[in-house]
């Protein structure tokens, strides 16, 4: 029986492979991804690398939880789950400028891997993942964010706030209101008021307008229809509006 060495060194399996490899159909677990993603030109296998990219972030997004990492290991896995993370961008790239699906689309700051679940940590810049964010210095940078956040959401005022910067002078009793210069100028503006209303007499009632009991100074006050028969004239205006119709 041929060794697998063998069978790699012969005719019909480099055939097969240089087939294979002009149709897209590679095997990316038994390939090494190339390094020049621009010049990949083969959808569907930018799409393999990039499935192979999302599988090795999943391990090793699963692996930075492992209690047994120390802090250097941690931060170790750490910057090889982000450099994961730009090599996917660059394939995601690659396969749009194809011509392919848009895997960038929609996804906003959120990272999926390849079966589907989502990706804590994952987004745009470095992100730290899993144990990272409890390493000296990132657990209080992230406090920091936390706590400078809460500053700038801050609650709507409440009626009690709003009262308490109300003083007098929001009433119109604020300092120098009863100057004497204003008053005298106030009370000559009104005496002049007085004068030109009395001059003009009583007003003209515009056409197809019934005056108020109680605005004609007869001596009547003002007398508001009951609800019964407001009600009453609505219906005869909807009555005399039927007639009108037919």
């Amino acid at each position: 029986m041929a060794r697998n060495s063998e069978k790699a060194q012969s005719m019909l399996f480099r055939f097969r492979e240089a087939q294979a490899a002009d149709l897209g159909i590679i095997d990316a677990g038994r390939s090494r991804r190339p390094r020049g993603i621009t010049e990949q030109d083969s959808i569907p296998a930018c799409e393999k690398w990039r499935g192979q990219v999302l599988k090795e972030i999943s391990r090793k997004v699963s692996r930075i939880q492992e209690p047994a990492l120390s802090d250097y290991q941690i931060r170790d896995v750490n910057d090889e789950i982000n450099k994961l993370m730009r090599e996917k961008h660059m394939w995601e790239v690659q396969i749009r400028n194809l011509g392919g699906p848009n895997y960038m689309r929609g996804t906003g700051s959120k990272v999926y891997d390849d079966a589907g679940r989502e990706i804590q940590g994952a987004g745009k810049g470095y992100r730290y993942f899993g144990r990272a964010k409890e390493l000296p210095g990132v657990k209080e940078l992230f406090e920091a964010a936390a706590k400078a956040r809460q500053e700038d959401e801050k609650p709507l005022e409440e009626r009690v706030d709003l009262r308490r910067q109300v003083d007098a002078a929001y009433y119109g009793y604020a300092p120098g209101e009863e100057d004497e210069a204003l008053l005298a100028y106030e009370l000559a503006r009104e005496t002049m008021a007085f004068e030109s209303l009395a001059k003009a007499g009583p007003a003209e009632t515009p056409p197809g307008w019934e005056a108020l009991p109680g605005d004609v100074g007869d001596g009547r006050v003002w007398e508001l229809p009951t609800l019964d028969e407001v009600q009453q004239e609505l219906i005869e205006r909807r009555r005399r509006k039927l007639l009108d119709q037919l």
